[in-house]
């Protein structure tokens, strides 16, 4: 008798720290990290093992992430000392512009359906990653994953929870209904998946690269998909797009110095809300006081309405970052915050920014290199649209627009949307000193 292979077991992780002298992955499936701790153990660096494990994650996660949806990293460079940030975001379609809206009745942009659409950025990302960093070939790093798509890998509790969430919407859609409920349902808790097509899908990349998703056969399938659904993409979409190495901004709170990416995503919030409470006495406070977190609560107003106002696609719109992040501006706005009452006069965040499913994943190697990555489709299950049988979603990220024509985050052919996701670091003395994010 032949016993059908059964996917590896990782028993949950006890509570408390874990220690590892020649490198760690951290991430939301044991699985996926145990693929990034494989590709370490035969060789590969924290930047091949952090592709690994993202791929993985858009399988074993395919309602937060995938290669339908955008890509931020960080990169810590032992050897040189080094910061990189990598914005591999895609862009509004080239065809779709304000008056599409308008035309329809629209104000606001749909938060499913192929409207909320942006160009998928994933794919580039690892491949500029690799390019730059990698030791390891993306049909190496693909591999697992392809095995495990074909062969099925269990879920676990908490994201059987998110799937089942998702399947009102899901079952409206035919494609994505047949790739994610099998059998016309979710697989649950400790129930098997397999996803066919994505292991097809994913061998197309091992043999082609990152050009077999935007010029390949996969941007023909995407492409034609839209077209049937009323969607806007266009093969230059795809044949354009290219993902940004970025200079990380910083601020130094209290001798550590925190790195994040700057606009169109929100990482430089963070810096923003240290310098206003760097002003502030917080250690003798104690976070069991109010007035702890009134400060905080307090410098999070001021931070989100700079926000609203100022975040965008720099490529289209004036960011003021050196202005927003340095000390004399983070002075001005901590004079606003009153002690003996919180502020009632700050203008509102942006409305449309919400809840979101994101997965965040970092890996240190045994050089001491570091990779803090972000990977998200939005929404769950992006946009809620699978295309045919490639086996992933496609983000709705697009809905992050805005449609007024003078806010700087309006819609623009070919702009990226303001993000939310958030990879960082912190370092002191010049070295690594921890790797963390935020998932929206």
């Amino acid at each position: 008798m032949v016993f059908p292979r059964l996917p590896r077991y990782t028993p949950p992780m006890p509570a408390g720290p874990t220690i590892a002298a020649h490198g760690i992955v951290a991430t939301t499936h044991a699985l996926a990290a145990e693929i990034g701790v494989d590709v370490m153990k035969s060789g590969g660096n924290a930047i091949d093992a952090a592709v690994a494990a993202s791929a993985a994650m858009g399988l074993m996660e395919p309602m937060s992430c995938g290669i339908g949806g955008d890509l931020f990293a960080i990169v810590y460079e032992e050897k040189s000392g080094q910061i990189h940030g990598l914005n591999a975001s895609g862009r509004a379609p080239l065809g779709l512009n304000i008056d599409v809206f308008r035309n329809r009745g629209l104000d606001h942009i749909p938060t499913h359906g192929p409207l909320s659409w942006s160009v998928p950025g994933c794919v580039d990302g690892w491949q500029s990653l690799l390019q730059k960093f990698g030791t390891r070939t993306l049909a190496q790093l693909l591999e697992p994953s392809i095995e495990f798509a074909r062969n099925g890998f269990a879920v676990p509790p908490t994201i059987a929870d998110m799937w089942d969430k998702s399947v009102p919407l899901l079952r409206q859609q035919p494609d994505a209904a047949a790739t994610y409920l099998p059998e016309g349902r979710p697989p649950g808790c400790g129930g098997v998946f397999r996803n066919p097509n994505l292991a097809q899908t994913y061998a197309q990349l091992a043999a082609g690269g990152a050009d077999a998703f935007s010029r390949g056969d996969i941007a023909r399938q995407i492409v034609e998909f839209s077209q049937s659904v009323g969607g806007f993409f266009s093969r230059e979409d795809f044949a354009r797009h290219t993902s940004t190495w970025v200079q990380p901004a910083w601020a130094d709170y209290r001798g550590y110095r925190v790195w994040e990416i700057p606009p169109p995503g929100q990482g430089i919030s963070v810096l923003q809300m240290l310098n206003i409470l760097e002003g502030f006495d917080l250690r003798a406070l104690g976070p069991d006081s109010p007035d702890w977190w009134h400060l905080f609560i307090e410098a999070k107003k001021l931070a989100y309405a700079d926000r609203a106002r100022f975040y965008a696609d720099p490529e289209f719109s004036h960011v003021p970052l050196d202005w927003l992040i340095s000390k004399d501006y983070a002075a001005q706005r901590r004079a606003r915050i009153r002690l003996d009452r919180a502020a009632d006069d700050v203008p509102p965040g942006d409305p449309k920014i919400g809840a979101s499913d994101t997965i965040y994943l970092c890996a240190v190697d045994r050089w001491r290199n570091a990779c803090s990555l972000i990977q998200s489709n939005y929404m769950g299950f992006g946009s809620d649209l699978v295309p045919g049988r490639l086996g992933f979603a496609l983000q709705n990220r697009g809905n992050l627009f805005a449609l007024d024509e003078n806010h700087p985050n309006c819609l623009r052919p070919g702009k990226r949307p303001f993000h939310t996701i958030i990879p960082a670091f912190v370092t002191r003395d010049e070295k690594l000193f921890f790797v963390f994010g935020v998932m929206g």
